[in-house]
Formats: structure tokens, C-alpha cells, sequence
């Protein structure tokens, strides 16, 4: 049998509930996974509370896990049964068995992990589509990273520094200033008070050309005042709500700044771009340069526990279920 969780109706996390159904059966151009790991991220949450909307309910929540193939459809080429693979973007990976669309498989190296994998999928291509799709970060750029903590975080910083750039990172805790300063931050900024001046104060007064923010709806106007003209504000997250009701005339006003709201679905929509951020991903952790952090772990049947953790930010590094 399989365990899964699944929604019902939108919610706190007390909606996700467990329950047991037969092992699914592949359709054309589908395989059955058996989940070795599956990662639990901020979009998770959202599709619980309904900010983002499954196309019916119920549903199973979860968009990044890895684990071995047990069984493919008709039309499925490239993929065998007992292949290692991961998967990113696709919902319905809180469970123990699932079946997905085998054009979305990346197939694992043998040096890669389940557990790294689900750690680092979503994060870990999130992280290239920031640093090397949506603004191509170059050596000696000054950037600020929200969250420099997090999943995401913690592999910008890596990443960032590889890249020779200067990470200025945004934490709520000293602790959590040192994880992201031993990950790559340059610098850190504790707490959301003050943080234009000292972005300002850290750049000799230049700002910025880009920020990446995940808060979302609290820092978003503290995000452009941090912004040279010109600048680019990259929003990719909602952690205190969304943004809301904007005013274009303000992107004016702060220095004809730029603003995106990127999504990885878009990025990766095509098979070799896929496999291209994830070769390129997968070689950065091989040579060390990406450290994957699993900071927590529940099993599957705790899954509401995992977004207690998340939602609280008593999270730091991935956050992964093990069926």
C-alpha cells in the first residue's frame, strides 16, 4: 500500500492528513517512483493555504523528492525500473509511491544521494535560475540574500561566493548569522530594522544592483530603497505574505528600477534546460563547492510538524520527509 498525505480543504497544517491508497498505476509517458526523500519547501505552504491553488482537491502537496523508478508506462524511453532519479516542480510528492511524467526525471549520479537530492533540487536549481538565469551575478557585484539561512539561502551564499561576488546576507538570529557567514556571507545584517542604512553604509553608498528577497510582502519597500538605479528587485518568495497592490510609478521613484517575479517551472520547462541546471548543479556539489545542509527531518507521517518548523523559521539548510 501507500502512505500519503494529503488536503482537502485549505488551511493551517492540521489540513494535511495521512492516509493510505493502492500504489498508482503509470499512464503513458509515466513511471512509478518509490520516494527514498522528499523535500519540504515554502511552496508547500502556500498550496496548503491556498495562496497557490491545486487544480482540484483533494491533493497531495510536495513538489521535489527522489527515490528509484519501480515501474514505467507505455512510451516512456530513457528510463528503466530500478533507476535512481529526482524530480523538481512537479505537485504530488508527499507520499510514498507516486507517478510522474518521465520527461521530468533527472536521472541521480551514482555520487549523489536520495537525501541530497531532495535537498538540493528545488533549492539548488532555485539557486541557478537567481544567480545564473534571472541576473547573471558577476565577480565584485555586491547582492543582498533575505533568509541567508534557508534552503535557498545557504546555497546563494555558496554559490555567490564561487562566483566572486560579495554576499550581504539578511538573518533573524545571531546564530543564524553564523551559519550564513561560514556558507559565504561577506556580510550580515541581523534582523529587518535598519537594513537600508546599513546596506547603504556597507556599499560606501552605492546600493545595489540586484536583491533577492523571499519575504515578500514586509520587505518589499525596504528590498528598492536598497537598489541602485537601475537596480533589479527579484522577488521569489512570500514568507510574510504576498506583495500586493503595487504601484509601477514606485519602481520610478526608487531609480527606474526593474522588478521580476520569477517562477523555476518557467525556466525549466524544457528538458535540456533542465538537465543543463541540474549538471551544473550536480558538478558544484561534487567538487565541494555546494554543501548541501539538511538541517531537519521528519517522517512522512509528520508532515504538519515539517510546516509547524517551517512557518515558525525555526528551520535552517533543507528540510526533508522520509517515507
Amino acid at each position: 500500500m501507500n502512505t500519503v498525505i494529503r488536503i482537502h480543504e485549505y488551511g493551517g497544517p492540521d489540513v494535511l492528513r495521512t492516509e493510505t491508497l493502492p500504489v498508482p498505476t503509470p499512464a503513458a509517458g509515466e513511471v512509478v517512483l518509490r520516494q527514498e526523500a522528499i523535500g519540504v519547501n515554502f511552496i508547500d505552504t502556500y498550496f496548503r493555504t491556498g495562496l497557490y491553488k491545486f487544480p482540484a482537491l483533494p491533493a497531495v502537496p510536495g513538489m521535489e523528492g527522489a527515490g528509484t523508478v519501480t515501474a514505467i508506462g507505455p512510451d516512456v524511453e530513457g528510463i528503466q525500473p530500478g533507476m535512481r532519479v529526482a524530480y523538481v516542480t512537479t505537485p504530488g510528492g508527499y507520499a510514498t509511491f507516486r507517478t510522474i511524467a518521465a520527461d521530468r526525471l533527472v536521472v541521480l549520479p551514482d555520487d549523489i544521494s536520495a537525501t541530497t537530492a531532495a535537498a538540493i533540487m528545488l533549492r539548488g536549481l532555485s539557486t541557478h535560475m537567481l544567480l545564473r538565469e534571472v541576473h547573471r551575478v558577476q565577480p565584485g557585484e555586491d547582492i543582498l540574500v533575505y533568509a541567508a539561512a534557508g534552503g535557498v539561502g545557504l546555497l546563494m551564499c555558496q554559490w555567490a561566493r564561487h562566483l566572486g561576488a560579495r554576499v550581504i546576507g539578511v538573518v533573524s538570529t545571531t546564530e543564524k548569522a553564523e551559519l550564513a557567514r561560514a556558507n559565504g556571507a561577506a556580510d550580515v545584517i541581523i534582523g529587518m530594522d535598519r537594513i537600508k542604512k546599513q546596506v547603504s553604509d556597507l556599499t560606501n553608498g552605492r546600493m545595489l544592483p540586484v536583491v533577492y528577497d523571499s519575504i515578500g510582502h514586509d520587505t518589499f519597500e525596504t528590498s528598492l530603497s536598497c537598489l541602485a538605479p537601475r537596480g533589479l528587485m527579484v522577488s521569489y518568495g512570500n514568507a510574510s505574505g504576498a506583495v500586493t497592490g503595487v504601484n509601477v510609478g514606485t519602481l520610478a521613484a526608487h531609480g527606474s528600477l526593474y522588478l521580476t517575479r520569477p517562477a523555476l517551472t518557467t525556466y525549466i520547462a524544457q528538458r535540456p534546460a533542465l538537465l543543463h541546471a541540474a549538471n551544473e548543479l550536480f558538478e558544484l556539489v561534487r567538487q565541494g563547492i555546494i554543501k548541501p545542509r539538511i538541517g531537519q527531518s521528519f517522517p512522512l507521517t509528520e508532515a504538519a510538524q515539517a510546516h509547524i518548523a517551517l512557518e515558525s523559521r525555526r528551520t535552517t539548510g533543507s528540510t526533508i520527509l522520509l517515507p
